[in-house]
């Protein structure tokens, strides 16, 4: 991926025993995708527990309705462009333009088992 302005989608995941949000960043062929407990709008300048979860079809960046087998929903939550300032191996630092994530955050992987953290730069 190219360090260019790329989309993301903040996509509410709802099913009939969790809410979570999941965070997702356009790449060449994909959305990496991290799972979110916090909703976008209460996102400060605490570290947020994130996990790193499966890549998600770029056709997410505008869906919303019915998840696999009927077992919950998606909405948009948040949605706007982002670029990565800084990569390094297991750190992003990216800036959000959306219409409630704003400024450049940090994603760091915290251990092997796809833990990370975001937190407001």
């Amino acid at each position: 991926m190219n360090n260019s302005q790329k989309q993301f989608v903040i996509s509410e995941h709802t099913t009939p025993d969790d809410v979570h949000w999941d965070l997702m960043l356009e790449t060449d062929d994909c959305l990496w995708t991290w799972r979110l407990n916090t909703p976008p709008a209460e996102i400060k300048n605490e570290f947020i527990p994130t996990e790193r979860i499966h890549d998600h079809p770029k056709r997410f960046l505008t869906y919303e309705g019915p998840v696999q087998n009927n077992t919950g929903r998606v909405k948009i939550a948040d949605r706007g462009f982002y670029q990565i300032t800084e990569q390094t191996e297991g750190s992003l630092v990216v800036t959000f333009e959306g219409q409630t994530l704003s400024g450049a955050y940090n994603l760091c992987l915290l251990d092997e088992k796809n833990h990370w953290e975001l937190k407001r730069v």
